[in-house]
């Protein structure tokens, strides 16, 4: 056995519930070493990977890695949720009884880091000071150094952050495996991701890929900081965060929301202002995938980001899409890009969408598994250079637009919380809502399209509520009524709305230009929101008069901004069947959540 204590006393560990925990796990998972890593070791720690060849340089200060080629995004069928509490069983959450997992994920870790370093990462996600502090601090416990140096600029890292919590912090256990043995998507498949929820514990065992191994970030982020809000009042959800601030009158709003996958959540968070605009407006980043809420002493719903960077998808960002996202990744930046297209002469990285073509010198381009792209096959020839999950990650202090109170603990306050999914009808521009049940309602039934309507499809939403549906830790009926319940103490209520920047035209055209210009629908809903403009009734919420938006320098077509502006009533009759269906998944689904959906049903029968 390694010299724990010794190791832990060098690194300033004192809590004596982390020591003995550190111990326990080393004995578990036979590591011969233990290290305790603290933010200010990541240069030695590059160093040490370059060396390896774990990682590649990128350029100045840029690293490039590669995951197992079956090891390459969450494995939803793999993830599970357990408790010692059957009734914590929900639909999406893949309940099982930890007497059962527990065990099961100790035998397997049980030897598999022998001759390995167990790298122990005392972290924090939240801002030091946060009224949430308590459920924030983690400590992981990894044998691949690559997810050390991801964690390092997804959270905060020390034993600072974890010495003066005594018992109260996650145990989180991540062991990499035998990557090429493990049967991953046979019946054999032994790859298990598991939250104990109500012990707090998080054992991942059989991948070292992003949310499998970064265990701050999902795990902990989302699945466990759900059912701890869930017991203890507030909420945790998969939301993007941003603020604008109107320099002409110093107002500030704060904006939230859940968009399912490839809603445009993470080009919305990092957006800016339409030029046109932004001598008025700027904008400012907080984060672009989870979000704690709260509400204060005073009454106000506040929130936060609880993490440290961004772990942003790489394909089709470019200069239109997402040009905070490009400048957030430079050079000096010591941003990591996993799986994309990696140059070993020149130290270049590429995706699609980066350009509209891929380099036209092939020479010393490697695909996303690591294969010469000029020695492909002609059957291969189309074949993507970049892994379509690949990634970057990158801390928030690189954000150029990232806000300047993004670390105070006190958080801020909600004015809005939005939800939009990817439709090419049905859902016009924006709708606003200032009923919280209708809110929580709309929520609950929020969808998009899993494919086209050309496609065969009969038009039925993939739901996703709240967009957390791959990531539910406790029952939805339980889950509606904590969202009532935490909004409706709310003194000063956030205004809800679903925003769609997908529309398309007969003939497949996007009736919106969508990007930058999305920040018009949310400056009229903050302007709704002061009494500013009154918009439309129409029976799903409130709709934008046309003479209401900021269209100055957009340039659309006034039949399509008169359809972005109206809903179809037949189309809507329709998905109300489809979500009444949806909603009776839930069993002891709150009765404010039916009265809702019957109110919104009635208003569309007497159009």
């Amino acid at each position: 056995m390694p010299n724990i204590d010794a190791e832990l006393d060098r690194a300033g560990l004192t809590n004596s519930h982390v020591r003995e925990y550190v111990h326990y796990w080393a004995g578990v998972t036979g590591a011969e070493r233990v290290e305790v890593i603290s933010a200010a070791d990541d240069a030695r720690l590059l160093e040490e990977s370059l060396a390896a060849g774990e990682i590649f340089p990128a350029g100045e200060g840029l690293y490039y890695s590669r995951s197992y080629s079956k090891d390459t995004a969450r494995s939803e069928e793999r993830t599970i949720v357990a408790t010692n509490d059957p009734s914590d069983a929900g639909v999406y959450n893949n309940w099982r009884p930890a007497s059962e997992m527990r065990p099961k994920l100790v035998d397997l870790m049980t030897g598999a880091s022998a001759g390995k370093t167990m790298y122990v990462i005392p972290y924090l996600m939240s801002p030091k000071g946060s009224p949430l502090e308590r459920f924030a601090a983690g400590v992981q416990v990894t044998d691949n150094r690559s997810v050390v140096v991801q964690m390092i600029r997804m959270a905060r890292v020390g034993v600072d952050y974890i010495n003066d919590l005594g018992d109260s912090f996650v145990r989180a256990v991540h062991v990499t495996g035998d990557l090429p043995n493990l049967g991953q998507g046979t019946p054999e498949d032994k790859r298990y991701f598991v939250t104990v929820a109500d012990e707090r514990t998080i054992l991942h065992f059989g991948s070292s890929y992003g949310g499998n191994a970064l265990l701050g970030k999902i795990a902990h982020g989302l699945r466990q900081g759900a059912y701890d809000g869930w017991k203890n009042g507030f909420l945790v959800e998969q939301f993007m965060l941003l603020g604008i601030t109107d320099k002409q009158t110093g107002e500030r709003y704060n904006i939230c929301g859940g968009f399912p996958s490839a809603s445009g959540k993470t080009n919305l968070a990092m957006t800016l202002a339409p030029d046109a605009l932004g001598d008025r407006y700027y904008v400012e980043f907080y984060g672009d995938d989870i979000a704690w809420l709260w509400v204060g002493e005073d009454g106000k719903l506040y929130g936060m980001n609880p993490e440290n960077g961004v772990f942003g998808v790489a394909r089709d960002t470019n200069e239109a899409t997402n040009p905070t996202a490009l400048e957030s990744i430079v050079e000096g930046s010591g941003a990591i890009f996993t799986n994309v297209a990696y140059n070993e002469k020149s130290h270049e990285v590429w995706w699609e969408g980066r350009t509209k073509n891929p380099p036209a010198d092939l020479d010393g381009w490697l695909d996303w598994k690591g294969e010469r792209i000029v020695d492909r096959a002609a059957e291969n020839a189309g074949d993507p250079w970049a892994h379509p999950n690949s990634r970057f990650t990158t801390t928030l202090a690189n954000v150029p637009n990232v806000a300047k109170d993004y670390e105070d603990p006190k958080g801020v306050e909600i004015h809005g919380i939005i939800f939009g999914g990817r439709t090419r009808d049905r859902e016009p521009l924006i709708r606003a809502i200032y009923d919280v049940a209708e809110g929580v309602y709309d929520g609950l039934t929020l969808g998009a399209e899993a494919t086209f309507a050309a496609e065969g499809v009969d038009g039925q939403l993939r739901y996703d509520p709240m967009s957390m549906r791959p990531f539910m830790s406790y029952p939805e009926s339980s889950y509606a009524e904590h969202w009532l319940k935490v909004i409706g103490a709310a003194t000063n209520a956030p205004i809800f709305a679903h925003v769609n920047w997908f529309q398309r035209g007969e003939d497949g055209h996007f009736l919106w230009p969508g990007y930058r210009d999305n920040l018009r629908a949310l400056l009229w809903l903050m302007q709704l929101k002061n009494g500013e403009v009154t918009g439309v009734q129409s029976p799903v919420g409130i709709l934008p008069a046309k003479s209401e938006l900021a269209l100055e320098g957009l340039e659309i077509d006034e039949a399509d901004l008169d359809t972005l502006l109206s809903i179809d009533i037949d189309r809507w009759r329709q998905e109300m069947g489809f979500r009444e269906k949806h909603l009776a998944q839930f069993p002891e689904l709150p009765e404010q959540i039916w009265e809702a959906h019957r109110r919104v049903a009635e208003a569309l029968n007497a159009e």
